[in-house]
């Protein structure tokens, strides 16, 4: 009985410490110096190669999906939220670029893809619901924060890692145009966009 109690007590005592402010400060410590730390994309910056995820109708496995294939030799659109199905960005971001789709394309845009770091079922499903699929938008899943960290825009946090709000244009993969949400959210909807074109 004693020997039980103790293994009970000791197994207790292993799992306590596990969720001990001590333990995770290490834990996040030492994951924060193993991260390197990039510089916010700028215009010039040639984007990475990073496979995000294509949802697919009827919850079909995910496609994989290399950016710089996917944009190589095509004018593109790229912006970002940090939600999907989230109110600034269904409400605004998103609906902005649904309706800019005719004149993006006028000023020579062939891809306008959106991205997020929510799974690619979320995104395939914001992209069915939100009517941005049918307008020809691709929604694709940076579900592991790859792209958003290489382009230096992760809102890094102890429950999901987001996006931070952005729109750029690239041309065969390099930034020509980039709107930062720093001032206001606004700065990346596709008014200012179309604007600068």
């Amino acid at each position: 009985m004693n020997l039980l109690r103790f293994l009970l007590v000791s197994a207790l005592a292993t799992f306590v410490r596990s969720f001990s402010p001590h333990t995770s400060a290490a834990i996040h410590r030492h994951s924060s110096t193993s991260l390197k730390m990039t510089a916010e994309v700028k215009v010039g910056d040639t984007l990475p190669s990073v496979v995000l995820k294509e949802g697919q109708a009827n919850y079909e496995s995910p496609k994989d999906i290399n950016l710089r294939d996917l944009i190589k030799g095509k004018k593109v659109a790229i912006f970002a939220v940090p939600g999907a199905f989230t109110p600034g960005c269904s409400k605004s971001h998103l609906p902005s670029f649904i309706t800019a789709q005719d004149e993006l394309k006028a000023k020579g845009v062939e891809l306008t893809i959106c991205i997020a770091t929510n799974d690619a079922y979320v995104m395939e499903a914001w992209g069915r619901t939100s009517g941005g699929s049918d307008a020809g938008i691709m929604f694709l899943s940076d579900a592991n924060a790859e792209l958003s960290r290489a382009l230096g825009l992760a809102i890094e946090s102890d429950v999901m890692v987001r996006t931070k709000r952005f729109s750029l244009i690239a041309d065969d993969g390099v930034v020509t145009h980039y709107f930062s949400s720093a001032e206001q959210s606004s700065d990346t909807w596709a008014p200012n966009v179309l604007a600068a074109l």
